[in-house]
């Protein structure tokens, strides 16, 4: 996968397809409301001191009930407790815990939009076409463990750094990708939204984008720069990413894509055959200049 300038067309194609399939995407305005607020400033590098440019939180509202009542979510909530945040603790894995992984992924499965995605993966001679081997290997991508830090025993998870976040060393809040858990975290005060990142004044984000470059600490520990989907549905991240990841054999993919309005780079590291990080970078909007 070429890492230029130029958009991948034929990658856009799918992720547009995905996109348009994604009927459990959540409505800005309606299922969720964003306050935007101030625009993030600098922070040094190693720094945990932050100006806060948002008093409030980022999500005023969620429709919780509607998120509960649609199985993906629902199963993909029950994930978000199972792990040990900071990298070098050994994760103890529960037979619950294994149990709540493949009800997720036998969840996303059911999808059109997961089954888009392993139709073009097979296509493309980089997934299996048995749905039970497919999810195997959804299963060592996402959820089996390794070492990220050495000093340590199996303490990370492709799933676990994307969508739940990790400490390292206790002083660098590390993933956290998720807007649900994005969400989840706020209400229970551990993060605290500082405002959104932008170029300049003709990137500034509006509150229906389901793309967001923002800046945050989570228990005190400042990430300069994250960024996330908002209101879109697991299945979805989980589809996109796995696309990218599946398609190349690269420690680090970084390749542009225009899906729906968004000028967008998405970004994977691997791990061996696991997923390291993966998120999506806002480049522009169509309500703004590309």
């Amino acid at each position: 996968m070429a890492r230029g300038s130029n958009i991948n067309k034929e990658l856009s194609d799918v992720l547009n397809e995905l996109w348009r399939l994604d009927v459990n995407r959540m409505k800005p305005g309606v299922d969720y409301k964003i306050n935007l607020q101030g625009k993030a400033g600098f922070v040094a590098p190693g720094s945990n001191h932050a100006r806060d440019g948002a008093r409030a939180p980022l999500f005023s509202y969620v429709n919780e009930d509607k998120l509960k009542s649609i199985d993906t979510y629902a199963y993909f909530l029950n994930l978000l407790d199972n792990y040990e945040m900071a990298t070098g603790v050994t994760e103890q894995v529960t037979k619950e815990e294994i149990q709540e992984n493949h009800l997720f992924l036998d969840a996303i499965l059911k999808t059109e939009v997961m089954k888009c995605a392993q139709k073009y993966l097979v296509r493309k001679g980089r997934a299996q076409s048995d749905p039970d081997q497919f999810k195997r290997q959804l299963y060592d991508v996402w959820f089996k463990l390794y070492h990220r830090d050495r000093s340590g025993g199996e303490d990370s998870c492709g799933f676990e750094h994307v969508f739940v976040g990790e400490t390292k060393h206790g002083t660098e809040i590390m993933g956290l990708h998720n807007w649900v858990q994005f969400y989840h975290q706020e209400k229970n005060n551990h993060v605290d939204y500082k405002g959104y990142k932008a170029r300049d004044n003709k990137d500034t984000p509006d509150g229906d984008d389901h793309v967001l470059n923002l800046q945050f600490s989570c228990n005190g520990l400042v990430k300069p720069v994250g960024s996330c989907f908002i209101g879109v549905s697991p299945e979805f991240e989980v589809a996109l990413f796995t696309i990218v990841f599946f398609l190349s054999d690269e420690r680090m993919t970084n390749v542009k894509v225009k899906v729906d309005e968004y000028l967008l780079e998405i970004v994977v590291y691997r791990f061996g055959r696991s997923i390291g990080t993966s998120y999506p970078k806002m480049i522009s909007s169509n309500n703004r200049d590309l």
